[in-house]
């Protein structure tokens, strides 16, 4: 019987249907952030549909420099590539002060950066014990939380029709579809239960009245990425500085989020293996701010759909990213995908976070639970969530430092890192 579920795992089209499960776990967290950044710097509904376009297309060539191994750059774990959040409040403020110029000359720099230091990243490892992952990884799962229920109510928190009544029930209803195929689904059905309630919650908003497709009918059949497309970079220290803080911000999570893909795929991480990690996302914010888009970074929604299906192989990875090149070529195609409500996304978003931070917990059982590692769980947590659901408390401070503490991630982490060094010294010698 192993054999035949090995066999079917090597089947064309159940890595297809994997392979497309995963991008939509990340698809609406990616768009979003060209959404928000030519948004906020004005960009036209033909600059914002190129963007978006060549977005899907670097999300896919970014998470195949990851999945596959080379001599230099993939940690070969089944990780999906997208924009990463940390980098929107940073990019709009360059962008608002300096323009898209200096923008992309300050995306190019910190891909540089995070591949000069990606070795001694690498060997910051003994700084990382399952006290710190652990409790990262939970805070990479709950401080994702906020965002899924803002997803549910329609995504604009500030709108009149925020927590409508089709909104909650279009949320609610994806997520107990999962739920339901999650645990009474078998075999392939059970593996792909997040899609079928994606799918399932799509169908139903239609018949609601809930779907246009306007996107679709004003989107081009075909787009090549054209370097340079918006504008030459330009380089200016202080727009500089800001990238590479919330450069160091990703490379944290990305930290937090190996380890969880390495829990779950029972794999041990050497050095090399983070190392090229960090390069490849390197590698990909270089790439970024050439075709003029954004850094890439790992996404952590995509730790539970290899957790929820099973299938801890990279092959349906290899799928996604294809998938995403080729939706990234098609505009057309690749809007269809934009037309599932924030609501629907939501509900599949609150079952995936919630497995992250699950898995965080997971995690931290195994840890001895001593009076110092208990403070360190409880300090890193309590203050990751904290500045993530009050961000509001630290408004009096400089903009460039709200950058970086309102950021639970970060906070949570170098509070476990430092704390990690003060209470349990032994144990960082003897590594």
């Amino acid at each position: 019987m192993d054999l035949k579920m090995d066999k079917n795992e090597d089947g064309f089209f159940k890595n297809l249907i994997l392979g497309f499960q995963h991008l939509l776990a990340m698809y609406s967290g990616d768009i979003l952030v060209p959404i928000l950044i030519g948004g906020a710097l004005g960009f036209t509904a033909t600059q914002m549909t190129y963007l978006i376009s060549v977005d899907i297309f670097m999300c896919g060539v970014a998470t195949l420099l990851q999945i596959k191994r080379t001599p230099l750059t993939g940690i070969g774990l089944p990780v999906v590539l997208g924009s990463a959040v940390e980098y929107v409040t940073p990019l709009q403020n360059v962008g608002h002060h300096f323009g898209v110029a200096y923008m992309y000359g300050a995306i190019i720099i910190a891909g540089i950066f995070i591949l000069l230091i990606s070795k001694l990243f690498a060997n910051l490892q003994r700084f990382f014990p399952p006290v710190v992952t652990g409790s990262l990884i939970t805070l990479i799962g709950f401080t994702l939380i906020p965002t899924a229920f803002q997803n549910i109510g329609g995504g604009d928190a500030t709108a009149k029709n925020f927590g409508s009544p089709q909104d909650l029930i279009l949320g609610f209803a994806t997520a107990l579809i999962i739920i339901v195929f999650t645990i009474w689904g078998r075999g392939f059905i059970q593996q792909i239960a997040v899609l079928i309630g994606i799918v399932a919650g799509y169908i139903i908003a239609f018949f609601m009245g809930q779907i246009g497709f306007q996107t679709v009918s004003s989107a081009h059949w075909f787009q090549v990425p054209i370097p340079f497309y918006f504008s030459t970079p330009k380089f200016e220290w202080s727009s500089i500085v800001i990238m590479l803080l919330a450069a160091l911000t990703c490379m944290i999570e990305s930290t937090g989020v190996y380890y969880a893909l390495a829990q779950v795929t029972k794999r041990d991480l050497s050095k090399n293996d983070m190392q090229r990690g960090y390069a490849s996302e390197g590698i990909a914010a270089i790439l970024g701010g050439v075709f003029n888009t954004f850094p890439y970074s790992t996404f952590s929604q995509n730790v539970a759909i290899v957790q929820l299906s099973g299938i801890k192989k990279n092959r349906p990875v290899y799928f996604s990213a294809f998938l995403l090149i080729i939706l990234g070529l098609v505009p057309k195609v690749g809007a269809i995908a934009t037309l599932i409500p924030n609501s629907v996304l939501g509900g599949a978003m609150l079952i995936m976070f919630g497995m992250v931070g699950a898995q965080g917990i997971k995690m931290l059982s195994q840890v001895k639970m001593t009076n110092s590692n208990l403070l360190i769980m409880a300090i890193a947590i309590g203050l990751g969530l904290g500045v993530t659901v009050q961000p509001d408390l630290l408004h009096f401070l400089p903009s460039t430092l709200q950058t970086i503490l309102n950021n639970g991630l970060v906070v949570g982490s170098f509070s476990a890192i430092i704390l990690n060094m003060i209470l349990n010294p032994k144990s960082l010698r003897k590594e």
